[in-house]
């Protein structure tokens, strides 16, 4: 592994970036790594996942890797993005993944985090979803991440904004599960790994697809999903998102 450690404590499994040179950005070879760790997971029996940082730095993990990013008039996001591959694997996984998060988690990290079963945080974490930055257009399924975790004017404020939100009010809003000290953490959640690993597998196994069942049955009809993918595509095509990803790249403010 280049861009991830792995490792089994009983029948706990963590994946902890390791691509601190990159922020441990979600590109496509750390992913790619991630993916066929979950696999080896559900293979070995694993009843936890923790899905961390392998030290604790500023940024927990920077997103989506820009630089993979179409330039425009392509949609950015599209269901075979490796973002969206990860995303998808961590909720069908069959037990709880756990989001450990030292440092800041932006954009798909924050996702991610969104999607993970549960999180915990110590003093340094926060987390900021940044589309708004980029002239980016969100799409459906990762809106819906937010949207079964937080109130509507909670997730108004992080898209429009895309300002982070710091450790204890993360805590108030729910987005981490509980604050833990620093030097506290790694305990806390491998403890908690390693109860829910005596629990029936079978039962947490079925919670969890049916709540994931549940949170996603929001039918909408093809009419209203052709209407948001419109209005997605006028952004991307358009010359907020040209001039949001140039503005990353050349390290400036964007001018929207």
């Amino acid at each position: 592994m280049d861009f991830i450690k792995t490792e089994m404590r009983g029948r706990v499994g963590t994946i902890a970036f390791n691509h601190y040179c990159k922020r441990n950005a979600l590109g496509r070879p750390l992913i790619r790594e991630c993916l066929n760790a979950l696999a080896n997971f559900e293979i070995e029996g694993v009843r936890a996942v923790v899905v961390r940082s392998a030290e604790a730095q500023k940024v927990w993990s920077a997103g989506h890797d820009v630089d993979e990013l179409p330039e425009a008039n392509r949609d950015p996001l599209p269901f075979d993005d490796p973002l969206e591959q990860l995303l998808r694997a961590v909720t069908a996984f069959p037990a709880p993944v756990i989001a450990m998060v030292q440092g800041s988690a932006w954009g798909g990290a924050c996702d991610l985090v969104m999607t993970c079963d549960m999180a915990f945080g110590d003093e340094s974490c926060a987390f900021a979803i940044t589309p708004a930055k980029l002239g980016l257009p969100y799409n459906v399924s990762g809106i819906l991440h937010f949207l079964n975790r937080l109130p509507l004017n909670v997730v108004a404020e992080m898209f429009c904004t895309a300002e982070p939100i710091g450790a204890e009010r993360a805590l108030q809003l729910g987005i981490i599960n509980d604050l833990t000290p620093r030097g506290a953490l790694e305990e806390r959640v491998y403890k908690l790994g390693e109860v829910i690993a005596t629990r029936s597998s079978a039962a947490i196994s079925s919670f969890k697809t049916t709540a994931r069942i549940l949170a996603e049955a929001r039918p909408i009809s093809p009419e209203t999903f052709e209407h948001i993918q419109g209005l997605r595509r006028n952004v991307y095509h358009g010359a907020d998102y040209n001039e949001g990803v140039r503005a990353f790249v050349e390290k400036r403010a964007p001018k929207f």
